[in-house]
């Protein structure tokens, strides 16, 4: 479903846990890692494919999350043509996206990349609210900058009490070995896949779906 202009109707979630981190997944067999997204179907409001999508790639219920807020409006990229499929190159631009920012109000334990048969990502973790742009791939930097800016705003007070809990000072692009675990800043893994080396701010071919 794209609109006149070749961009295709989707959502984007920013998903916050209690100490304003934020979920990163590694798109599957890639060294590409971005905040879950995904398309408006025919008949759905942003709300209802932002859940949809919220349970097919992160395994989240509805009552796992707390909506705190989204865009005003719709935010734009384009995407190369060599990263759409070639059916699809001419008539598609790329996408058009509403952003959700999201609290976790469930458990680490609770998330899930394996809720579908088509998983979407193979890892994930939790890093700081601003993760430097330049390891997002180039052409959604400008999305990402523009939604964690307008958003920021709506970020949760973080309970003063938990400060003594580490913050996850480990960033992206640290050579330190990936490891298994639910703490923060840690790599977590779907079962059965192998150890990913840290992100590179790379992406494999994309289609013109997601």
């Amino acid at each position: 479903m794209l609109d006149r202009e070749g961009f295709r109707p989707n959502v984007g979630i920013i998903l916050l846990n209690a100490r304003n981190q934020v979920f990163w997944g590694k798109r599957l067999r890639t060294h590409s890692w971005q905040f879950p997204q995904g398309g408006i179907k025919f008949g759905e409001s942003p709300e209802q494919a932002m859940l949809r999508e919220l349970h097919e790639e992160v395994g989240l219920l509805p009552e796992h999350v707390r909506i705190l807020a989204r865009t005003r409006d719709w935010l734009r990229y384009e995407v190369p043509d060599h990263f759409i499929r070639k059916d699809a190159r001419g008539h598609y631009r790329g996408q058009k996206q509403i952003w959700f920012l999201l609290r976790l109000m469930g458990r680490d334990s609770d998330l899930d990349l394996r809720a579908t048969d088509h998983p979407e990502f193979d890892a994930w973790r939790w890093n700081e609210y601003w993760v430097p742009l330049e390891l997002v791939i180039e052409f959604k930097r400008d999305v990402y900058q523009m939604a964690l800016n307008e958003l920021a705003r709506f970020l949760p007070r973080v309970n003063p009490h938990n400060r003594y809990l580490r913050t996850g000072g480990r960033q992206f692009g640290h050579d330190d070995d990936a490891h298994f675990g639910t703490d923060q800043g840690v790599l977590q893994q779907a079962e059965g896949c192998p150890v990913p080396p840290p992100p590179q701010g790379h992406a494999g071919p994309l289609d013109a779906e997601h």
